[in-house]
This record gives C-alpha cells, sequence and structure tokens, in this order.
C-alpha cells in the first residue's frame, strides 16, 4: 500500500514543469533583465556626468562591478546545488538584488548622495567617499543578488524539461533559444525606454522603473510554484569532486588495474546523482581512476569516500576538467563584448544621434542594434537554419554547440575590427572640421556609423553565447547543472575583469608626455581608441585557433542511458527504503 501511495506521489510529481511553467520563468526573467540591463546599460554615462569619476575610473568600476556579478554564481550554485534547491535560491537572490535596486534609485533621487551639478565650463567636483561607498554598496548587493538568479534561472528552466522523457527532452534545446530570445527582447526594452526616460526624465525614474519590474519578476516567479519542478538537490557537487581527488592521491601509488570492469560502481550509492543515465568509464585522465580502484582497506558496502568512489564521481570530475579549455574560450569574446558598453557608448555620445530633428538616440541606446540583432538571428536560426542544418547533418539541434561557437568567435573578430576602421573614420572627421580639441563638441558624423559593429557583436551572441550555454548544461553531471550554468557567468566574469586589465594596462603604459594615450580620460579624439580595437582583434583572432584546436579534441560527455521503468522502480525503491 506505502508503495502504491509512494508511485502516486511520484506520478504527480512528473506532471508538473513542462511548457505551462514557461510563461512564469519567461515572465521573471524579462522582468529581471529589464532591472539589470536598466542599470547597466546607462550607468557609465550616470558615473561620468552625475558621479564626475573619470572615463578610465567609470569604465573600470562597471567591468569589475561585471565581473564581480558574474563571479557570484559560483556561491549561488553551490548553495542551489547542495541544500536550498534552485527555486528557493532564486527567490533569496532576487530579494537581495531588489534591496541593492531600492539603495541605487534612492542614491539617484536624493541631492545629499551625490555630489553637486555642474556646467560644461566649471570644475566638477568628484562624488566623495560616502557617496562612493554607497554606490558600491548597492552594485555589491545586485551583484550578490545576481550569483543566485544567474545560475539558477536557467537550470531551473531546462528542468521543467524531463529529460527521460524523449518528447520533452527535445524541447531543451529551443528552451535555450527562446529564453536567450525573451532576455534579449527585455533587454531592447531597456536600451530603450529605460535609457531614454534616464537621459531625458530623470534618474531617479529611470532607476526606479526597472526597481518596480524587478519587484513583479518576484511575485510573477513565487505566484507559479504550484506548476514546477522541483528538483531536490544532491548534495554538494564540490564536496563530490574534491573527495576524488583526495582518493586518487591517497591511492597514487597503486598499480592501474588491466579490466577497468573492476573499478568501483555502486547504482545505489549513485542513485540520487544518477537519474538520467550512469556516466561510464573514460580512458582520458587515468590517474584519477585509482579513486575507484577497491583494496582491502576499503569496505565496498559502506565505503570511505575520501579513499573510494564510484566510477561515475570519478567521470563528473573528468567531465568538468574537460570543460574547462572550452570554458576558458569565452574570456577574450566577453571582453571585446563589454567595450559596447563603456567605449562605444563614448563614441556614440561624440556623434551626431539625430533620427529627425526632433529627436535624439541616447548614446547607451545603441545597443538596440546588438540587441535586435541577435533576436533576428536567434529567431532565424531556430525556425530558418536548424531545419535546413538538420537534413544535412542528421542532428535535432541542426549543428552541434561547438560548432555555433566556433561560428560565434569568428564573427566577433569581424566586430571588434570593423570598430577599429569606424573609429579612424570618426577622428578623421572630427579633425577635418578642427573639433580634435574640442571634446564636448559633438563630431559631425551620424551614429549609424557604428551600426555595424554593434550588429556583428549580435549574430556573435546568438551563435557562441547560447552555445556556450548549452554547451555547459548538456556536458556538465546531472547534479552539477547549476553549477555548469555558473560556469557560463564566470566566463563573462573573467572576460569583464580581463577588461579592466587590459584598459589600466593600456592606459598606463601609453600615458606620458611623449607617448600618444589610446584611451584618454578627457578627450577621445586625441586617443588611439581603434589600436585597442585591433588589439582585441589579435587576442581574438589567437583565441580562435586556441578554440579550434581545443574543440577538435574534445571528448563529449558518455553516458548510459537508463530505462525510464527501470528508472522509477530504482527511484521508488530508494525513496521507501529511506522512509522506513
Amino acid at each position: 500500500m506505502e508503495v502504491m501511495n509512494k508511485k502516486k506521489v511520484n506520478s504527480s510529481r512528473r506532471m508538473k514543469g513542462g511548457m505551462i511553467t514557461m510563461p512564469f520563468i519567461f515572465a521573471n526573467e524579462i522582468c529581471e533583465k529589464l532591472a539589470v540591463v536598466g542599470f547597466g546599460t546607462n550607468m557609465v554615462i550616470y558615473l561620468t556626468n552625475e558621479l564626475h569619476l573619470p572615463l578610465t575610473k567609470a569604465a573600470n568600476t562597471l567591468t569589475n562591478f561585471g565581473g564581480t556579478a558574474s563571479l557570484t554564481p559560483l556561491i549561488g550554485a553551490f548553495i542551489a546545488d547542495t541544500f536550498a534547491g534552485r527555486f528557493w535560491t532564486i527567490t533569496v537572490a532576487s530579494i537581495i538584488y531588489q534591496i541593492g535596486m531600492i539603495i541605487l534609485t534612492l542614491s539617484a533621487i536624493l541631492p545629499q548622495l551625490r555630489p553637486p551639478s555642474c556646467k560644461d565650463d566649471e570644475y566638477c567636483k568628484e562624488a566623495n567617499s560616502s557617496q562612493l561607498a554607497i554606490l558600491y554598496v548597492s552594485l555589491l548587493l545586485t551583484a550578490f543578488g545576481s550569483g543566485g538568479i544567474r545560475p539558477c534561472v536557467v537550470a531551473f528552466g531546462a528542468d521543467q524539461f524531463d529529460e527521460n522523457d524523449p518528447n520533452q527532452k527535445t524541447q531543451t534545446w529551443k528552451f535555450f533559444n527562446w529564453y536567450y530570445f525573451s532576455m534579449g527582447f527585455s533587454m531592447l526594452v531597456a536600451v530603450t525606454v529605460i535609457v531614454y526616460i534616464q537621459d531625458n526624465i530623470g534618474w531617479g525614474i529611470g532607476f526606479g522603473v526597472p526597481t518596480i519590474a524587478m519587484l513583479i519578476s518576484i511575485v510573477v516567479f513565487i505566484f507559479g510554484y504550484p506548476l514546477y519542478r522541483n528538483l531536490d538537490p544532491a548534495g554538494s557537487p564540490f564536496t563530490r569532486l574534491v573527495q576524488v581527488c583526495v582518493a586518487a592521491y591517497k591511492k597514487r601509488k597503486l598499480d592501474m588495474v588491466n579490466d577497468t570492469n573492476l573499478l568501483y560502481q555502486n547504482q545505489e550509492l549513485d542513485a540520487d546523482i544518477s537519474t538520467a543515465g550512469k556516466l561510464v568509464h573514460t580512458k582520458q585522465m587515468k590517474f584519477l581512476d585509482r579513486a575507484a580502484i577497491v583494496t582491502e582497506e576499503d569496505n565496498p558496502k559502506s565505503p570511505n569516500l575520501w579513499r573510494l568512489n564510484t566510477v561515475h564521481r570519478v567521470e563528473e570530475l573528468k567531465s568538468i576538467i574537460r570543460m574547462g579549455p572550452i570554458w576558458a574560450s569565452g574570456i577574450i569574446l566577453i571582453t571585446a563584448y563589454a567595450q559596447q558598453h563603456t567605449f562605444s557608448v563614448q563614441q556614440a555620445k561624440t556623434m551626431d544621434r539625430h533620427l529627425i530633428n526632433s529627436f535624439e538616440i541616447p548614446a547607451a541606446s545603441m545597443t538596440v542594434f546588438t540587441l535586435t540583432t541577435m533576436l533576428c538571428t536567434v529567431a532565424f536560426y531556430d525556425r530558418v537554419f536548424v531545419p535546413i542544418a538538420r537534413k544535412f547533418t542528421g542532428l535535432e539541434r541542426g549543428i552541434s554547440f561547438l560548432s555555433r561557437m566556433g561560428i560565434g568567435f569568428f564573427i566577433s573578430v569581424l566586430a571588434t575590427l570593423v570598430a577599429g576602421f569606424i573609429e579612424v573614420k570618426r577622428k578623421n572627421v572630427a579633425s577635418t572640421y578642427g573639433l580634435v580639441d574640442k571634446p564636448k563638441s559633438i563630431v559631425p558624423i551620424s551614429v549609424f556609423w557604428l551600426v555595424p559593429q554593434y550588429c556583428l557583436h549580435g549574430i556573435a551572441e546568438a551563435f557562441m553565447s547560447i552555445g556556450h550555454l548549452e554547451f555547459f548544461y548538456d556536458q556538465a553531471p546531472e547534479s552539477m547543472k547549476s553549477t555548469a550554468t555558473a560556469l557560463f557567468w564566470t566566463s563573462i566574469s573573467a572576460g569583464n575583469y580581463l577588461s579592466t586589465f587590459l584598459v589600466t594596462l593600456v592606459h598606463k603604459f601609453t600615458s606620458g608626455p611623449r607617448r600618444t594615450n589610446w584611451l584618454p580620460d578627457d578627450n577621445l579624439n586625441k586617443g588611439k581608441l581603434e589600436y585597442f580595437y585591433w588589439l582585441i582583434t589579435i587576442l581574438q583572432v589567437v583565441n580562435l585557433i586556441y578554440y579550434l584546436f581545443c574543440a577538435r579534441l574534445y571528448t563529449f560527455k558518455p553516458i548510459q542511458m537508463d530505462k525510464t521503468e527501470d528508472l522509477e522502480t530504482k527511484k521508488d525503491g530508494i525513496e521507501l527504503v529511506n522512509n522506513v
């Protein structure tokens, strides 16, 4: 009787999730991204115009914040995968983010929380330490909030599709495309409507609207709780990885077994972390296999996991290590992409931005071309490219995510190469009209000259970033999906930090009385921004070669799928044992 009741409970659990949950998850993502991008897109203008920070300091503040916000997902992923679960991690993190947004909004409303305003010909007093402290606290809270949201929302959405159901499993890759599409749509609204409000109505209202949007996202997400398919956390994935390393080190002097079938297997022990299938042995990194060698000191029935681990757990560590080189390849692309929100905005600020005589495009809104192109590319990719490619490759997703990433890397190279030539064009016009020494004058060249570089970045992101996200979720061990998604954000973190490092290095070594500063704080017309873009182009070419080499050698995660009926019997039996 108890077994039958347990099966009924499991059956009700399996009925949850699916497409019915997508409106709640996408609504949360749209509102959350509206808030995040509504803050971040125009922030360089806020820091330079309202807080009067020098350009390089403002740029580095933003890239450091972006790096931190993309590093904290490791913490959020650990909490979600270890004990809290993804739903509660997202909920609590969203509340923390909301508090940070409220503080930043108040700092824009209350005059005493920012330096006094000044005119173009006046000395502008930089924000004092107290005012900067409030800024940094608000940014830090939003960074920690992002840490719980970013790695979990994608994995939580993918969790709504049962990998053991053939009909639902094929929908997972579509979810990634449309997740990114909904995210891009909200970002599009942010860089147009929100930025326009900030530039023309006021920063208080401009920050207040995203703050309200974030509150709505929390309410909507919680409202969908009864419909979600919530997977229980399977314990700390980091602990398991360390246990394998320690066990392999303790047995480092043992000879390897000739027959890999003799390595330790324990389906009952691995049941909670292998519900979608068991990882099988691979030949790479054989030194780690020692962690699965059974000795006389080991008790296979009740193993000490710091001495003995199953093949599945050893292969979890191998999978993470194999993903490392592909992870690293995404760093340079993010470094290139980060310039859209710093120096590209400053370029646009010096150019003629009139769409019509009575309307001027905000400089930060130029990313609308990146987002529009990205959205169009995602729709084209899903509806046109994949069905055509599927006929030639036989793959359900059209092409592999590794091929998709490679295309994105190549297009990103073109984006920064073109950006350098456009900057040369802009400076030539400034020189022709005698505006080199007038940094606050508008150069008579249309801002639409920047459109090619923005569009190329959008196409690159549609290929590379979505492919990167697919790669992490697909190739990560089953119990580490949040951690895998966190790796996606840590590559963004590293890219932002590398941008800060490059900007600081270039600014330092190209400044001086006898040198032409590539990235001057006060006059972009006298700088050599095109050299900086071409430096990033060279780095991207090297990175593309590195990626092609890594992709060529990459070994896909080997998994042995269980039959659904056997799987459910195994789970029912284990749950019944746990209840006895």
